[in-house]
C-alpha cells in the first residue's frame, strides 16, 4: 500500500508523461511542414543544440565562442547567403539569426505565450536560407520548457547530430543540469557532451586560481562519470571575454594577419 503523499506525488508524475505526450502530439509536424524543414536544411550537415537547465551559466556566450571557433577553420564554409530571410552576417563565413533583430529596440520584451514563440522557431528553421551550411549550432533558452520540445520536433524531420550542454562548476548549477540530461534522454537527443563553463579564474595580476563557483559535489566531471556522459572540458572565468575594447582589438588583430 502506498501513503497518501506517494499516490499524490505518483499521480503528479503520471500527468505530467501525460501532457508532454499530449504536447508532442500536438506539436509535431505533419507531412507537408516536415517535407518544408527538409528542403530549407538540406544544406546543413551538421546541427548542434546548445542546452542548460541552469541560467546564466554563460551558455549564449560559450555558443558564441563555438561559432566563432569553427568559422576560424577557413576549410569550413559555416555560413553563405541565398533567397528568403538573410541572416546577419558577423564574419564573411558566420552568420546569426535572433529575434532581437526583428524588434524596433533592443531594450524591446519579448512578451509572447508559447503558440508564437513556437511559430517564430519554425520560421527561423523554414524560411531563413541557410545556404551552404558546416555547422547550425543553436542558441536555446535555458530550461526544458515548449521551446525545446519544438526544436527538437522540427529537426527530427531532417537531421540533428546532438546537444552540448553548458554548466558551471556548483551543485547548485548541476542538479538542473541533471533534469536537462533526463530530458534529452526523454525525447532520445544525442548528448554530445558536457562542458563546465567558469571553472577557476586565475588573477591577471598575482597569477593565483580561484574557485568562485566551488565544485563542492565534484563538479561536472564527477556529474558526467556518474551519468555515464561525455565531459568535454572546462573553461575558466575570463575578464577579457565580453570587454567591447578586447573583442574589437581582437578583431583588428585578426584582420591584420588575414
Amino acid at each position: 500500500m502506498k501513503s497518501g503523499t506517494e499516490q499524490s506525488l505518483q499521480n503528479g508524475r503520471d500527468r505530467l508523461e501525460q501532457a508532454i505526450a499530449i504536447s508532442t502530439a500536438s506539436s509535431a509536424t505533419d507531412g507537408a511542414e516536415a517535407a518544408e524543414l527538409r528542403a530549407r536544411l538540406r544544406a546543413v550537415r551538421h546541427t548542434v543544440l546548445v542546452l542548460s537547465g541552469k541560467g546564466g551559466v554563460g551558455k549564449s556566450t560559450f555558443s558564441a565562442l563555438l561559432a566563432h571557433g569553427l568559422a576560424a577553420d577557413e576549410t569550413k564554409q559555416v555560413h553563405q547567403s541565398g533567397s528568403g530571410w538573410s541572416p546577419v552576417y558577423v564574419e564573411e563565413n558566420l552568420g546569426v539569426m535572433s529575434v532581437g533583430f526583428l524588434l524596433s529596440s533592443p531594450d524591446d520584451a519579448v512578451i509572447w505565450r508559447g503558440p508564437k514563440k513556437n511559430g517564430l522557431i519554425k520560421q527561423f528553421l523554414r524560411d531563413v536560407d541557410w545556404g551552404e551550411v558546416d555547422y547550425l549550432i543553436v542558441d536555446t533558452p535555458p530550461g526544458t520548457s515548449d521551446e525545446h520540445l519544438s526544436i527538437v520536433q522540427y529537426l527530427s524531420a531532417t537531421h540533428i547530430d546532438g546537444a552540448v550542454i553548458v554548466t558551471t562548476p556548483q551543485e547548485v548549477s548541476l542538479q538542473d543540469v541533471r533534469k536537462e540530461i533526463n530530458f534529452c534522454r526523454k525525447v532520445k537527443l544525442p548528448i554530445i557532451g558536457v562542458v563546465e563553463n567558469m571553472s577557476g579564474f586565475v588573477c591577471p595580476k598575482c597569477k593565483n586560481e580561484s574557485q568562485i563557483f566551488p565544485p563542492t559535489t565534484g563538479g561536472a566531471e564527477k556529474m558526467c562519470q556518474n551519468l555515464s556522459v561525455s565531459f568535454l572540458g572546462k573553461v575558466p572565468l575570463d575578464p577579457q571575454i565580453g570587454i567591447q575594447e578586447y573583442c574589437e582589438q581582437h578583431h583588428l588583430q585578426e584582420e591584420k594577419i588575414m
